[in-house]
């Protein structure tokens, strides 16, 4: 029940209640929760009220909402550590989960001073520049935004880019993966990401733009990822001194 007496808002003590309603269980990950209006008729509170106690629940990633369907619990985040350098297939692989990629364009460009800058080539020189979806278990879980110079994989098609990029570069070209720079910060879903990767617009997205290099220092992707916030979450293990 709900103390309308108390300084506590409302809306709060209704995410507080739909939060122990998962902790016991009664709501698991992956069910469709009751909708606002049979919220707001159980709680007998205004649907505003239950929408900004729903919409704090979507921003914390304990609920997500499908387009048209409507909210669910969210599944429990992969975990992901900072300190090793995998691509995506090889981690979804490593967590038992099968990875498949939606290869949704595939062209050559002159490369921008931005991406010349990152991939250390010159301005105008040709790059491929794809747009990939990236599924776990044949769920949308990533959007990846890429550039590759051309001279380092001549033959670079659609085939390779539905599989992975990393194994290719090292198993077919014979290079030695070494290391990237990333940065990460939040964002949230336009409507072309929420289409994409089934979630309302809005929904938290984690971006980490990448820029990777072999063992002699040459970079060879640059590459925008965005992955959904109620599914994934990044790790960092730091030291003191």
């Amino acid at each position: 029940m709900l103390d309308k007496q108390s300084p506590v808002p409302i809306y709060h003590q209704i995410e507080e209640q739909l939060k122990q309603r998962i902790q016991t269980e009664e709501f698991m990950a992956g069910d469709m929760i009751p909708s606002e209006r049979e919220l707001a008729e159980a709680f007998e509170v205004s649907r505003m009220t239950v929408r900004q106690a729903i919409t704090n629940m979507v921003s914390e990633g304990i609920l997500h909402r499908k387009k048209g369907k409507g909210t669910f619990v969210a599944e429990h985040k992969m975990e992901r550590k900072l300190q090793g350098l995998v691509g995506f297939t090889e981690e979804m692989r490593e967590r038992g989960m099968n990875p498949s990629s939606k290869v949704l364009f595939l062209e050559t460009v002159s490369a921008s001073k931005d991406i010349a800058q990152k991939l250390q080539i010159e301005a105008n020189e040709e790059v491929y520049v794809m747009k990939r979806l990236r599924y776990a278990d044949e769920e949308p879980i990533s959007i990846e935004h890429s550039f590759l110079p051309k001279c380092l994989a001549p033959k670079f098609n659609k085939e390779i880019a539905s599989s992975s990029l990393y194994h290719y570069m090292e198993q077919e070209q014979g290079l030695e993966i070494g290391k990237a720079e990333q940065v990460i910060e939040a964002t949230v879903a336009d409507t072309e990401a929420s289409e994409l990767l089934n979630i309302e617009e809005g929904s938290p997205l984690l971006v980490i733009e990448r820029v990777a290099s072999f063992v002699d220092g040459t970079p060879f992707e640059a590459v925008r990822s965005s992955y959904r916030g109620d599914r994934y979450k990044l790790i960092n293990e730091i030291h003191r001194g």
